[in-house]
């Protein structure tokens, strides 16, 4: 039982730090996925990362989200999409799983020719930053461990007689 809930909360854990690394964009922020919006500004100082999330909010009736090559991107022709990440509800998400360029256009209600398109350059996420050295590892060991044995041999020892204690006060009741 022990075990289980020590591997279930390992699981937990993963799963927050995957879910901290990786970031959701609103696209156009409060704007959202409308036309006339300049996308290319709104994405000009941001970096998006492999696994990143692009989440697009708009007029479902009227506009949609398509995946298409830097060709059609550029004329906004929506003819052969590499994707089609419309799911009708208005409320749809690009995952940004493949570190590459992604062209996105609305290819619906001349979204596009309105300013509807944006690209994004994905990137490997930056490396961690090391952790900065310690000057004093050999000082601190030796700090520890002459502390070790005047903290932990008497809390082990107070544990041990209260166990003890406990066992002969229940056989006695």
């Amino acid at each position: 039982m022990a075990r289980t809930a020590v591997m279930a909360a390992l699981g937990v854990v993963a799963f927050l730090a995957v879910e901290v690394a990786a970031k959701k964009w609103t696209v156009g922020d409060n704007k959202f996925w409308n036309p006339n919006v300049n996308y290319t500004v709104w994405a000009q100082d941001k970096h998006f990362y492999l696994d990143d999330w692009l989440y697009f909010v708009y007029e479902r009736k009227q506009y949609n989200v398509i995946e298409v090559n830097e060709t059609n991107y550029i004329s906004c022709n929506s003819n052969n999409p590499i994707a089609n990440w419309t799911h009708g509800a208005g409320r749809d998400v690009v995952h940004l799983n493949v570190t590459r360029h992604y062209y996105l256009i609305s290819g619906d209600g001349g979204g596009c020719y309105g300013g509807m398109k944006l690209a994004v350059l994905v990137e490997k996420p930056p490396p961690s930053p090391a952790p900065a050295p310690s000057k004093n590892i050999a000082r601190r060991a030796f700090t520890v461990s002459g502390f070790a044995p005047q903290f932990v041999i008497p809390v082990a020892v107070f544990a041990a007689i209260g166990l003890v204690w406990d066992n002969v006060v229940l056989l006695f009741w």
